[in-house]
């Protein structure tokens, strides 16, 4: 089903229709982001209140940026991007961008308002791990199937979960042991590597691991394939430089904040 309006003046929006889903489409045109905005309003409602819609979208350019003020106004949120899906100029591609609105979704007010931007605002992934040493001083490293260099026990928070949660559940999930991890020794930002964005990196200071913990430790996770426990002037060898330079710091007894594993002020 297709179905054309004129909300504003003489602003065209489209809608095409097909299982529940609507798409909007409109004719490039030199408008102010205002009435952008009241038509894009409008569309919207109407979409999904008169033919009872449960999802309304949008593909846009991403060089568009009066359409996606709009569309943030209207209480469209950031889905996705489509890379190089679209040839401005022979030879120079760049990316369409899709936003969406549901039925359910809160619209206005603050909710609404947050709603948005929690989708348009950057993100970064987060990370904690520990370091465990054993009554010799050894430092306990994982190596891992699917990465060449071993790491410290732990791994990705979950959204929703706080780093010292999401380290001890990782440890528990790697290691079979339950531990509380108390405050971070060390809190890292990590710059773009390997084709990962940047992230942050919570390191807590497991402490010293009896030989009867040791002797248990190990799990059925398929991605641990051996856990080492190495002596502090070979980590470099198994490790990244970014955690090695960490590590030593740790093992030096510096607590507090690096950048890329650098000390902040030092």
């Amino acid at each position: 089903m297709v179905a054309s309006h004129r909300f504003v003046s003489d602003f065209r929006v489209q809608l095409d229709i097909k299982g529940g889903v609507g798409t909007l489409r409109w004719e490039a045109q030199e408008v102010d982001t205002d009435t952008l905005r009241r038509a894009l309003s409008l569309a919207a409602d109407d979409a999904i209140l008169a033919h009872n819609l449960r999802r309304l979208q949008v593909e846009l350019p991403e060089w568009d940026t009066a359409a996606r003020i709009a569309l943030h106004r209207c209480g469209f949120r950031l889905e996705g991007r489509l890379r190089s899906a679209i040839e401005p100029e022979p030879g120079v591609f760049r990316d369409i961008l899709v936003y969406s609105r549901l039925a359910i979704d809160t619209v206005y007010g603050p909710h609404g308002f947050t709603g948005v931007l929690e989708t348009i605002l950057p993100k970064k992934r987060m990370i904690a791990h520990a370091l465990f040493r054993d009554e010799q001083a050894r430092v306990l490293l994982l190596e891992t199937t699917y990465k060449p260099d071993w790491e410290l026990p732990g791994g990705v928070v979950e959204p929703g979960e706080s780093p010292r949660v999401g380290g001890a559940r990782e440890i528990e999930e790697e290691l079979g042991i339950v531990v509380d991890l108390g405050q971070p020794a060390l809190i890292d930002w990590m710059p773009p590597y390997l084709g990962w964005s940047d992230a942050v990196e919570f390191i807590y200071d497991g402490g010293i691991l009896s030989p009867a913990v040791a002797a248990t430790l190990g799990t059925d996770d398929r991605e641990i394939r051996a856990i080492h426990w190495v002596e502090p002037p070979d980590v470099p060898t198994h490790v990244t430089e970014l955690s090695a330079r960490r590590i030593a710091l740790l093992l030096d007894g510096f607590r507090g904040a690096t950048e890329g594993g650098f000390a902040v002020g030092r």
